[in-house]
């Protein structure tokens, strides 16, 4: 705002009280009522004399205090404007270079506020949350911070570059830049689609953006991770499109209009041009990857594409990156079976295999392995095909096999960067299983993934490969089975008394007596959407490669005289492991059936 500036060069008389009012009395009532106690605050407190006040006024700028324009023109420093400040509205001044800061209330505290109105968060006492701040006549901040984090508000007063330093050092340099783009979006617009899309003017094209098909895709995928759906499922057939969710395992039809089938080729090539692939070509296959960004949430999602019968079908699996936890703790393994685990993984070398079929766990099972074990002292190298999730403190590679990048030429490579740990995503042929061997033998822990039924045969599969049996035996440190199981909804599982003539021939009776003879069994209810399970388990049959066992691998004996020594010498098998887990109430009768067959 400007007052009473003067037209010419010449300099300003030295004003007068007459002076000062009648410059203020051409200020609107609520900018009077600001620059009279700012700029007359400094003078009672002699930081300003009369005609630096009336420079700072002639100064000031739309929306600008005369203590802030005082500051610009060097009268006064800004601490010392803010301390005086402070003291007469009874708030005190902070050195934020000297605070300490409590950086958890960052977790709750909404980062656009902190950008709108440059505050900060210095700590909580008593019941209140302490707001750094260089404007204290700005009420409607602390309003705002007290309604988002329902705490009263304290404000102390700081120095702004201060408040903004904290700023840019704890959301990141730009931050602000970014809040401010976000603040343009649309409201409701729920996903946000972090590649840029590349349009080619085409009538399909067209199609695929119009607002009715864009909306249409985006609660098809906001709907399936609202459910935690791991694959979606897109469907042509004679009757239409059908769309299907694989929740915890099972697939699920998901009712639709039947209008929908109208916009059928439309979705496809939306989607399409979401994983930039080519939406003219109807006739071959293609992979693609969306990164999006749902509700805060980054996922990622790998899109499968090809011809059928009545059109194209498409499967995206669901890549959650913020709902995973790879933690060893969390995925079911009971105590003793955690702990043998732990110690296999910690060895110097050998190698470490994880069984089972596709989509039960595996990759997760190794990623936790090595979250367990990562740390700065040690270099862990990974090759997968593909690569499901990034992790911190791991150098992971994409297998690319139709340039040459196997896993076998880039197992090969990474024994060259001097790793400690080696994961490899999957021994598929002879020669990625002779370097896998190659690389424990020279000292390193190796982790991979086999397909076979149960652990035992992972010996007569890396066998049936062409690896040499002594090779297997002397290597082969331990191998892990596993199958995913559903677990029971907790608000609405019932307890029965199963009868005896529906109990599957190896039920341990005796454990089911000593449980009370009671069992749980799916229900349903609204907070597992009507199924009766909710979330997964994982049932684990570990095998420990002892001398016994070594001897068997060099005399190529069958997998199931290896899986009887094995259980003579303490090993649980699959089909145990999923009684336990139904006798402590965490899954059903069925579900065990349904993943594992009799011993």
């Amino acid at each position: 705002m400007t007052t009473g500036k003067r037209a010419t060069d010449e300099p300003a008389p030295c004003p007068t009280d007459e002076y000062v009012a009648r410059a203020v009395a051409n200020l609107s009532p609520h900018e009077r009522k600001s620059t009279m106690e700012t700029g007359e605050i400094l003078l009672q407190k002699g930081l300003l004399d009369a005609r630096q006040l009336a420079l700072a006024r002639q100064s000031q700028k739309d929306d600008e205090r005369a203590d802030q324009s005082a500051v610009q023109l060097g009268l006064v420093s800004e601490e010392d404007a803010l301390t005086a400040l402070g003291e007469q509205l009874g708030l005190d001044f902070v050195d934020l270079t000297k605070t300490e800061i409590d950086l958890e209330l960052l977790t709750y505290f909404p980062p656009k506020i902190i950008h709108r109105h440059n505050v900060f968060p210095v700590a909580k006492r008593n019941g209140s949350l302490v707001v750094a701040t260089s404007d204290p006549f700005n009420l409607y901040a602390l309003d705002e911070i007290s309604a988002a984090t329902n705490l009263s508000v304290q404000p102390v007063l700081a120095v702004e570059h201060e408040v903004s330093k904290l700023i840019k050092t704890h959301l990141g340099v730009g931050s602000e830049t970014i809040e401010g783009l976000l603040a343009q979006r649309q409201a409701g617009e729920d996903i946000e689609i972090l590649d840029e899309l590349e349009l080619d003017g085409s009538e399909d094209s067209q199609a695929a953006q119009e607002a009715s098909v864009v909306r249409l895709v985006n609660e098809i995928l906001v709907e399936a991770i609202e459910a935690r759906a791991s694959d979606i499922h897109i469907e042509a057939q004679a009757s239409g499109m059908k769309i299907r969710y694989r929740i915890d395992g099972v697939l699920q039809s998901q009712p639709t209009p039947p209008e929908i089938d109208h916009f059928q080729a439309a979705i496809v090539s939306r989607l399409k041009i979401m994983a930039r692939l080519n939406i003219a070509e109807k006739r071959l296959p293609q992979d693609g990857r969306i990164k999006l960004k749902v509700a805060g949430r980054e996922v990622d999602i790998r899109l499968s594409i090809i011809p059928m019968l009545h059109g194209e079908g498409m499967v995206m699996r669901v890549l959650d990156k913020d709902s995973m936890n790879f933690s060893l703790e969390g995925l079911g393994m009971r105590p003793d079976v955690h702990k043998r685990f732990l110690d296999l993984i910690s060895l110097p070398h050998g190698i470490v295999l994880v069984t089972g079929p596709t989509g039960s766990g595996k990759t997760t099972t190794l990623y936790s392995a090595l979250s367990e074990i990562k740390s700065d002292e040690i270099k862990i190298i990974t090759t997968e095909d593909p690569v499901e999730y990034q992790l911190d403190g791991i150098n992971q590679i994409q297998v690319q096999s139709k340039i040459g990048l196997t896993f076998a030429a880039s197992l090969r490579g990474i024994l060259r960067h001097d790793p400690d740990v080696v994961l490899v995503g999957e021994i598929r042929d002879l020669e990625t299983a002779e370097n896998a061997v190659q690389a424990s033998l020279t000292g390193h822990l190796v982790f991979s993934t086999l397909h076979t039924n149960d652990a035992a045969g992972a010996f007569m599969r890396l066998g049936d490969m062409g690896v040499e049996p002594f090779l297997v035996a002397s290597t082969v440190e331990g191998v892990m089975a596993q199958r995913l199981v559903r677990t029971l909804c907790k608000h609405c599982r019932e307890a029965y008394v199963p009868e005896a003539d529906t109990l599957p021939d190896d039920f341990p009776g005796e454990e089911l007596r000593q449980a009370g003879g009671k069992v749980y069994r799916e229900n349903g209810c609204r907070e597992c959407r009507g199924t009766g399970y909710s979330g997964r388990a994982g049932l684990y049959e570990l095998l420990v490669t002892g001398d016994d066992i070594r001897q068997m691998a060099v005399e190529r004996v069958s997998s199931q005289r290896i899986k009887r020594a094995a259980v003579e010498t303490g090993m649980r098998t699959l089909r145990q492991d999923g009684w336990l887990k139904v006798l402590d109430g965490d899954t059903t009768i069925d579900e065990v059936m349904r993943v594992t067959k009799s011993d």
